[in-house]
């Protein structure tokens, strides 16, 4: 069954958090919910035999139709290639993407800088070279006019060598991706909370089939939730 809203996501609605079970889910139905980005959907490679986000997806959401457009090494500009083939009949867009734009910018963490403002300048051009990439696929996607929502890049598993700077590193792109979807009306969904175990991981960089079910858990959530009309409102699924 798919699950409720209720203890899966909560609204920002003038500047106040509200339980999202104070609001009116979506009544019962059927849609078309399209996934965009890179291997954080498309993980069928990566889980030994197990079920992929696709896949889990389905099970989440029975009586829809979910297409799977992401493709594994996607960079965020690869979504614009990916939106040639959206469906004419998508009711729903999610995109995860960016993790692969992070990871080219790696090599950055092993510059020789003078001072801490030095390398924080380093990270903090690569981040603006990132927010023009996103905002430009993202007013792509947005002009589609479908629901929509866009995920975080989240941390590597928390057993890995490093993770603290590479949690501390990816804040700078995650900060773009939170103020691009808050900017354009998305939803957000914040998989740094939603994956957060070491068994979420397939490696460093993919889900496992339990990091999958997690993630289809919450875009289910996002195809339940009913805004309120005439508010200004952020939503924010953060499991």
């Amino acid at each position: 069954m798919p699950v409720t809203a209720g203890a899966l996501a909560e609204v920002r609605t003038a500047g106040q958090y509200v339980p999202m079970e104070d609001f009116a889910t979506a009544e019962a139905g059927t849609g078309h919910i399209v996934l965009m980005g890179d291997s954080i959907f498309d993980n069928g490679a990566y889980v030994g035999g197990g079920p992929a986000v696709i896949a889990q997806l389905r099970h989440a959401l029975p009586g829809w139709k979910c297409t799977l457009l992401a493709v594994d090494g996607d960079v965020v500009a690869g979504v614009s290639r990916q939106l040639v083939s959206l469906p004419s009949d998508a009711t729903h867009l999610v995109v995860s993407a960016g993790g692969n734009d992070a990871l080219a910018y790696a090599p950055l963490l092993q510059e020789r800088s003078s001072s801490v403002g030095e390398a924080l300048a380093m990270l903090g051009t690569a981040q603006e070279r990132f927010v023009a990439d996103y905002r430009a696929i993202l007013d792509r996607v947005v002009s589609a006019g479908r629901p929509l929502a866009v995920c975080t890049i989240y941390d590597t598993p928390p057993a890995e060598p490093g993770q603290r700077v590479i949690k501390a590193a990816l804040c700078l792109f995650n900060d773009a991706i939170t103020r691009a979807a808050f900017s354009c009306g998305a939803a957000l969904i914040d998989l740094r909370l939603i994956c957060s175990e070491d068994a979420d991981y397939a490696n460093p960089i993919e889900p496992s089939s339990q990091g999958g079910q997690k993630i289809a858990r919450a875009i289910s959530s996002f195809t339940q939730i009913n805004p309120l009309p005439h508010a200004a409102q952020s939503i924010v699924i953060t499991r």
